[in-house]
């Protein structure tokens, strides 16, 4: 039972509750544009009352193309009066269960509810027209007039058995288009709750068209520019999460579409994965994204992209050995040696470890030679991320002559990808602080201008590099002033490496209480941090914190015990220890007091515990060359042995040149001590107040 408009005998019939009549006679009433008349030979033949014959006009005229048409006659119907006939009345009671079977009350609801399916179909239709003559926010309202008639219908919501399937079927499409309606005509906050409606309402949705209701809400959230806010207490339930914005809400919708996909109830969509990584990666999830993929079966993606998209994601939650060891299975000879992307974040993971570095030289080889001949950006990117292993392959050289040519070959790659990509701010960084460490300042200090010029002092490490190489050229005043500048242009939880060579730079300037001051602000910044976001803090960003503090008392400790103040040094000492209980450096400062104070054996006991925590630490093995040194003769051989192995490790440390030459003068090698003394005379006249290393 039902009106339809079928194909008998090659003539299209309209049937309804067992009556029937030809459509041909219908349609020649409309094009004579007689509506009336097509109206009452309707009503006659079909026994419908008014608003049924008007659906039925005008869903003819929209089938037969006639938008305009067919808008007229959907204008003649009155939707309210349609509802009330349609509801049950509340002062008449329904008969008693002994005087209706069961029978005719199913055929009373089922009559009821194909005459509802007819009349708010006819005002979809209404809206769908309306859409297609460009009156968008008409439409909008007509398909909303339809939801709220359904709910007025069916006040406890859409019944699962009972529903009439073309009622259905319209509730369907209309819950469907009217977010897509609001948000065609700019209303982005009339969609926000239309999708909000439709999801947390009782409409009866299968369970494909419910996943794509989802989808586009979450695409909306993600990228619609608005923000939407927690839904309202109506729609909150006891103990549910209720997300707190946009992103969080996001989330939640993608990852109950991959649920629903992961138990069979809907098809595998790929873009979902994609939002989803967008979304936890603005938030720092990668971690999360990770387990996601995980959990994909097997064959949802190629092996090698799964294993590339791992990658990444281990790369943003810092398991840099984890995203490393799934590069090498993608880039076997087996899989996709030859994939372009994950042969460079292979070398950007390389790049960051001097360990490493060789492999990560292979690979930017790799992708350079399989760049095509006009791809002048990946080119660039090759040659910058060559430079970089090159450059962090040459701090880990066994010899001078090595050590020299790395670095040669490291400047020379990142001069070639400068020209193809003369714009770059990341390159053009890389290469001032390369020129830096290799003390070539006046090149490193227009690297450093540049940078800051290119990202308009937006980003805090181009600061910290122009007063390095400001303050190697011991132009310690114009340092200061950068670093005050650049105080005022980076955001309040940038500031901590900025205030550390702001007191670095007051040591310097042989303003010890100034010092001290930059580090209660550094100190204040680092709990005024941790207060403020609490427990919304990863695992990554306690850790920085934690390690932020640490440095803090560290620093303070050296400070004062260079002072002689030895009292609030150990203060600062125990503070540092609670932080980092492991730290090479705090035992090297802890020798240090042990020194100044004359305790020698207490003093090498604790250079010892020091590399024993951390073995190629560098101040360290300077202290400890030095104070054999003082030691006498017997003990010279052992000092130039750990000297000589700090000059390994940074050629560039003026202590170990210095105390080395000491050596080779006592031990009567008179032009080898001349040429320490040189070496470590030139490096103090470029000798920053912190290590350019301390920037990367």
């Amino acid at each position: 039972m039902g009106i339809e408009a079928d194909a008998a005998v090659g003539e299209k019939v309209l049937s309804i509750n067992g009556l029937s009549m030809k459509a041909s006679e219908v349609e020649a009433k409309l094009d004579e544009g007689d509506i009336q008349e097509a109206e009452s030979s309707l009503r006659e033949g079909l026994a419908l009352n008014f608003e049924e014959a008007r659906a039925l006009l005008g869903r003819l005229e929209y089938q037969r193309g006639n938008v305009e048409a067919a808008l007229r006659v959907f204008d003649g119907i009155d939707l309210q009066a349609a509802i009330q006939r349609l509801q049950p009345s509340p002062e008449k009671p329904p008969p008693s269960r002994r005087s209706r079977s069961r029978s005719e009350s199913l055929t009373s609801i089922s009559q009821s509810q194909h005459a509802a399916g007819l009349v708010l179909e006819a005002i979809y239709l209404k809206a769908v027209s309306l859409q297609k003559l460009g009156k968008i926010t008409e439409a909008a309202q007509e398909c909303k007039s339809v939801l709220d008639a359904v709910e007025k219908m069916f006040q406890n919501g859409i019944p699962d058995a009972t529903t009439d399937s073309k009622l259905q079927d319209t509730v369907t499409k209309a819950v469907e288009f009217l977010p897509e309606l609001w948000k065609q005509a700019g209303k982005f906050q009339e969609a926000l709750t239309s999708y909000r409606r439709a999801l947390l309402s009782h409409w009866n949705l299968d369970n494909d068209c419910c996943a794509r209701i989802q989808k586009r809400f979450a695409v909306l959230l993600l990228h619609g520019g608005i923000e939407a806010g927690s839904p309202s207490l109506a729609a909150q339930t006891d103990g549910a999460f209720v997300p707190k914005n946009n992103l969080e809400e996001a989330i939640l919708l993608l990852m109950i579409l991959l649920r629903k996909w992961q138990l069979g109830k809907i098809q595998w969509d790929p873009s979902v994965m994609e939002h989803l990584t967008f979304a936890l990666s603005l938030c720092g999830q990668t971690s999360t994204l990770a387990r996601h993929f995980e959990e994909l079966l097997p064959g949802t993606f190629p092996r090698y992209d799964r294993w590339n998209s791992l990658a990444l994601c281990y790369r943003g939650a810092g398991q840099d050995i984890d995203a490393l060891n799934l590069l090498r299975k993608s880039l076997s000879k087996l899989e996709s040696p030859d994939d372009i992307m994950a042969l460079l974040l292979a070398a950007k993971i390389c790049s960051e470890d001097c360990f490493l570095a060789s492999e990560g030289v292979e690979y930017a080889r790799r992708a350079l030679s399989n760049c095509q001949a006009a791809d002048e950006h990946l080119k660039s990117v090759s040659l910058h991320l060559l430079g970089l292993c090159l450059g962090k392959q040459a701090k880990a050289a066994s010899s001078d002559q090595e050590r020299s040519r790395l670095k040669a070959d490291a400047l020379k790659s990142l001069d070639k990808a400068i020209t193809l990509d003369r714009h770059n701010p990341d390159l053009i960084f890389d290469l001032g602080l390369e020129y830096a460490e290799n003390r070539n300042t006046n090149a490193a200090l227009r690297c450093a201008k540049e940078f800051i010029d290119a990202t308009g002092g937006s980003v805090s490490k181009g600061w910290r590099l122009l007063a390095l190489v400001l303050s190697a050229q011991q132009r310690y005043s114009e340092a200061q002033v950068v670093i005050d500048a650049a105080l005022d242009e980076t955001a309040k939880w940038e500031q901590g490496e900025l205030l550390r060579i702001k007191a670095k730079l007051k040591v310097a300037q042989s303003s010890p209480m100034d010092a001290v001051e930059a580090y209660r602000l550094l100190l204040a910044l680092v709990q005024a941090r941790r207060k403020t976001f609490g427990s919304q803090r990863s695992i990554p960003q306690v850790d920085d914190d934690k390690f932020r503090e640490f440095e803090v008392w560290q620093g303070l400790a050296s400070l004062y015990s260079s002072l002689s103040y030895w009292k609030d040094a150990e203060i600062c000492l125990d503070k540092a220890r609670a932080l980092k209980p492991y730290s090479a450096a705090t035992q090297h400062t802890e020798g240090v007091i042990h020194e100044a104070r004359g305790d020698i054996k207490q003093a090498l006991l604790a250079y010892n515990n020091s590399l024993s925590m951390e073995l190629d630490y560098v101040p360290c093995k300077v202290s400890i060359g030095a104070l054999l040194w003082k030691m006498g003769s017997k003990s010279l051989p052992v000092g130039r042995g750990f000297l000589s192995d700090a000059l390994r490790l940074e050629p560039t440390n003026r202590m170990a040149w210095y105390h080395l030459g000491m050596i080779h003068r006592d031990e009567g090698r008179l032009a080898d001590a001349a040429d320490c003394f040189q070496a470590a005379s030139m490096l103090e006249e470029s000798n920053p107040v912190e290590s350019f290393s301390s920037i990367s």
